[in-house]
């Protein structure tokens, strides 16, 4: 593979900006624009070694720097690397880099590092999409969960079950391949009773997805409620600042507003909506029925009243529309209380009472969040499918042993067995990327940034 070279650093002006120069060239491009102050050569240099000297173009000196070198295939690509620790300025960071390229050293692509240690062996492909999971982790049980599948739990899952199914098939070969040898027949019930296992194990890869997706991605959250109940001024509140537009005129709100705030350890991306009632107002008819169509889709409700006015009808049709996950939130607590709470009972028994104004009530919101979506510390630390293309090739797997089973109850031919195990291992292996096309593996790191 080609020599190539990225800033591995944020784009933004830093103390510090990282270089990385990884490929069988590294260490001579390196040579070419590093010269060290004890005038020692990159060369010469061990792995896992520093030297500290300044960068330059033919002489020019472009700033003092760090280099260090890592040996094949000791790096975190498997490949000899050379990083430059400079001055984070975004020009002189770039000038060295353009240093480097004119060197000989080509651009890396989006996750070519990443790319590189998976294709040398250094990390499976669910180690692989674990990386990215950990750069964008907000929060604390994030990060806890990216580094757990890191860490190469999901492929030790994973790889167990792929054992087990080598073994079915060691089994079958063996009986079919060579009759004439007193190998025993392998017994319908003891072939049941393995996928029955392989099948229960794949089976916790993907009971908490759903909460892992919302662990990593957020909850797809609409607030909703008519003109004048607070839902701007609890978008606010959650958001941590004036977001949304509050006045006492209704019908303020008459587009959505979105932001993406942290509950404790919850993530919800968060959509403020037009008051639901009836109107003739075209323009703000449009508006509700967005926030109609935003009621179907999210995943969860926040459906405001007013706790200091009676059930109007209005919210009586708010909350006959909502058929997903929902939280009544009453707000303006400080007030006297006049609204009866049977009609909104009869809906759901999620209810929390808050003032917006002041915040109160807010942490009452966050458990509910959390005891609804079953966001426990299991949910957090479990071993579980990390994205769509790891579990639809579970869910594949899965698939053909129910079939595989549902065979060997119909009392089919073993010979139809063996090929639904074999496609079940094929899927496991796409999985962890011991048997994966290219354009996947492209497609994979290209989520990723460039400089990882």
């Amino acid at each position: 593979m080609s020599t190539v070279a990225a800033i591995s650093t944020p784009n933004a002006p830093g103390g510090i900006a990282v270089i990385r120069i990884s490929g069988e060239d590294a260490i001579a491009v390196a040579e070419k624009i590093f010269a060290s102050y004890g005038n020692k050569k990159v060369s010469e240099m061990q792995g896992y070694t520093c030297a500290y000297g300044y960068a330059h173009d033919e002489g020019q000196r472009l700033d003092d720097c760090i280099l260090t070198v890592f040996r094949a295939p000791h790096s975190y690509t498997g490949e000899d690397t050379a990083e430059i620790s400079c001055h984070g300025g975004l020009y002189v960071t770039r000038r060295i880099l353009r240093c480097i390229l004119k060197n000989g050293a080509e651009n890396a692509q989006a996750g070519e590092f990443t790319k590189r240690a998976f294709l040398n062996g250094r990390l499976d492909l669910t180690q692989a999409e674990a990386v990215m999971d950990v750069i964008s982790a907000r929060g604390e049980r994030e990060l806890k969960m990216a580094e757990n599948l890191r860490s190469g739990a999901a492929f030790k899952k994973v790889r167990s079950c792929s054992d087990k199914l080598l073994k079915i098939l060691g089994d079958l070969a063996a009986w079919a391949d060579y009759p004439e040898d007193d190998i025993p027949e392998v017994e319908p019930e003891y072939l049941r009773e393995s996928l029955v296992s392989v099948r229960e194990d794949l089976s916790t890869l993907v009971k908490n997805y759903d909460s892992g997706r919302i662990i990593r991605e957020g909850i797809r959250t609409v607030i909703v409620g008519r003109p004048n109940v607070g839902k701007s001024t609890l978008f606010n509140c959650l958001s941590g600042f004036e977001r949304s537009i509050v006045t006492d005129i209704a019908g303020t709100t008459r587009d959505v507003v979105e932001e993406t705030v942290r509950l404790g350890d919850v993530t919800l991306r968060l959509a403020d909506t037009a008051g639901i009632h009836e109107t003739d107002d075209i323009i703000e008819g449009i508006g509700i029925g967005i926030a109609e169509q935003m009621i179907d889709s999210a995943e969860l409700v926040l459906a405001v009243f007013d706790g200091g006015s009676p059930l109007s009808n209005d919210d009586v049709d708010l909350i006959n529309k909502i058929n997903n996950n929902f939280i009544a939130i009453i707000n303006k607590s400080d007030l006297e209380q006049k609204l009866d709470l049977s009609v909104i009972r009869e809906k759901t028994e999620n209810i929390v009472f808050i003032s917006a104004k002041d915040s109160d009530g807010i942490s009452d919101l966050q458990q509910i969040i959390e005891t609804l979506f079953e966001l426990n510390e299991e949910s957090f630390s479990s071993v579980t499918a990390a994205n769509e293309r790891q579990k639809k090739c579970v869910d594949s797997a899965i698939l053909c042993i129910d079939e595989a089973i549902a065979a060997l109850d119909n009392g089919e031919l073993l010979d139809a067995v063996n090929v639904l195990v074999d496609e079940a291992e094929q899927h496991l292996l796409s999985l962890t990327g011991e048997k994966i096309t290219d354009a996947v593996v492209d497609e994979v790191f290209s989520r990723f940034c460039v400089g990882k």
